[in-house]
C-alpha cells in the first residue's frame, strides 16, 4: 500500500510539471501475423517507446527512449505492460457493447497516465475507449469514475464495483508508472526543457500574425493620443 501514497519523497520534486503516459490497444482478433495488443509510451506528449505485448523487448522510437533504454526501470516496464495488456484483453468479454454494429471489428484503447505537479504532487488516472473514441474516465486517486459517452456505462456497471479491477488500475498508475516517471525524470528534465515541443515549440504562424494585429492597432492609438495631447 505505501506505493498508493500520494507525496513523493522531496528526491523527487520536479521544477516543471510533466506527465507520463501509456496507450493500450487490444485488438480481440488480430490479422495472422499482427500483434494482439500495441503500447505507446509518451512523456509530455513526446513518443519514446512502443511495445507488443506478446513481445519480449520495449523498442525505443526516440533520443528520450534512448537515454534511459539502458536503465534497470526500462527492463522493469516490460511484464508490468504485458501485465496490463493481458488484463485488459481477460476483460473484453465483459465491456464489448452489447450492440455493437459498426463495421469491422472492435478495438479497446485504455490510456495510463501518471502527471506529477510542479509541488512534487503525483496523481493518477485512467481512460477507456472502443475504436478510437474515449468513453470512460477513472481517477486512481479517489477512486470516481465519469462516463463522457454512452458507451462507457457497461464498463462502468461492470468494474465500478468490482474491487480487482479497480485496485489494479490504482496499483500499476499510482505505484508502477509513479516509480518509472520518477526513475526517468532523472535524464529526462533537462532534455525535455531543451528540446522543442509542441507546447514549447517556436510560435505558429497564427501565433504571430496575432500579435502583428496587435501591434497594427496599438500604433495608431498611440500617435492619434500624441497629436491630441500636443
Amino acid at each position: 500500500m505505501g506505493l498508493l501514497q500520494n507525496l513523493p519523497s522531496p528526491a523527487f520534486s520536479f521544477i516543471d510539471a510533466h506527465s507520463l503516459c501509456y496507450n493500450f490497444t487490444i485488438y480481440p482478433h488480430p490479422s495472422p501475423g499482427e500483434p494482439w495488443c500495441v503500447v505507446q509510451g509518451q512523456v509530455d506528449g513526446n513518443v519514446f517507446l512502443s511495445y507488443h505485448c506478446g513481445g519480449t523487448k520495449i523498442q525505443s522510437t526516440s533520443p528520450l527512449g534512448e537515454e534511459v533504454k539502458t536503465m534497470n526501470t526500462w527492463e522493469t516496464q516490460t511484464e508490468t505492460l504485458r501485465d496490463i495488456g493481458n488484463f485488459l484483453k481477460g476483460q473484453l468479454p465483459d465491456i464489448i457493447p452489447e450492440k455493437h454494429t459498426a463495421r469491422g471489428p472492435l478495438t479497446l484503447q485504455a490510456r495510463m497516465t501518471c502527471h506529477c505537479e510542479e509541488d512534487g504532487h503525483i496523481s493518477g488516472s485512467w481512460q477507456f475507449g472502443f475504436n478510437g473514441e474515449m468513453c470512460l474516465r477513472f481517477d486512481s486517486e479517489n477512486g470516481h469514475w465519469t462516463i463522457d459517452h454512452s458507451r462507457g456505462r457497461q464498463i462502468k456497471e461492470k468494474w465500478e464495483n468490482d474491487r480487482a479491477v479497480t485496485d489494479f488500475f490504482k496499483k500499476v498508475s499510482m505505484g508502477d508508472c509513479r516509480a518509472w516517471l520518477q526513475d526517468f525524470m532523472v535524464c529526462w528534465e533537462k532534455m525535455l526543457k531543451t528540446s522543442a515541443s509542441p507546447t514549447t515549440g517556436p510560435p505558429t504562424v497564427q501565433s504571430m500574425a496575432t500579435a502583428i494585429k496587435s501591434k497594427s492597432w496599438i500604433l495608431p492609438m498611440v500617435l492619434t493620443s500624441f497629436i491630441i495631447f500636443s
